[in-house]
């Protein structure tokens, strides 16, 4: 199956909606899971999966795009639009890494540093044991959370930003001059 066309349409189109809705979806809930561990631990591994889900639709959108961009008519709208196009794939790859940290803290900071889990069951105190309390007691800390907390604010709103910028230049290159503004039936 092609990228290029799905069912006779064009796919990039389509696959724009999707990056358009997941990625400042994305954006949200890393940041709201960064600010909040409960909500980092009722989402587990589905925070990583939306983000993985977003950057497979940016892929799918920037790659439709390059296949539409050979068939429809060079513009200044259309090849500024198309320069910018790969720019979100940067910041999304961003939104995934976060995306993983978050829900990994999440994880350890299930431990605690005292050696029994979130449910206060014993961690085995084996081998591995001094490691997860230190993995745990590193989660938990206000350094390590400030600092994702903060790459998580920076890489959201860059990538929401960037879509913003993306989506709206490929609007201007679609409809710039091909509409008017006046009421139904008004010519001008």
């Amino acid at each position: 199956m092609s990228v290029g066309l799905i069912n006779g349409l064009p796919g990039h189109p389509l696959f724009v909606h999707g990056a358009v809705v997941l990625v400042p979806l994305t954006a949200l809930a890393l940041v709201l899971c960064a600010v909040w561990p409960a909500m980092a631990r009722r989402l587990g591994w589905m925070l990583p999966v939306l983000g993985l889900v977003a950057l497979a639709l940016v892929v799918l959108t920037t790659e439709s795009g390059e296949w539409l961009e050979e068939r429809v008519k060079e513009t200044p709208l259309v090849e500024a639009h198309a320069e910018m196009g790969e720019g979100l794939t940067p910041w999304v790859i961003a939104l995934v890494v976060l995306a993983v940290v978050v829900w990994w803290l999440g994880r350890a900071a299930r431990r605690r540093p005292d050696g029994e889990d979130a449910v206060g069951s014993p961690t085995g105190g084996g081998p591995t044991g001094g490691r997860a309390s230190t993995t745990a007691r590193m989660a938990a800390s206000v350094p390590v959370r400030v600092v994702v907390l903060v790459l998580a604010l920076v890489v959201s709103v860059g990538a929401v930003v960037q879509a913003y910028r993306i989506g709206d230049s490929g609007a201007k290159a679609v409809w710039e001059g091909k509409f008017s503004t006046g009421e139904p039936g008004e010519k001008g």
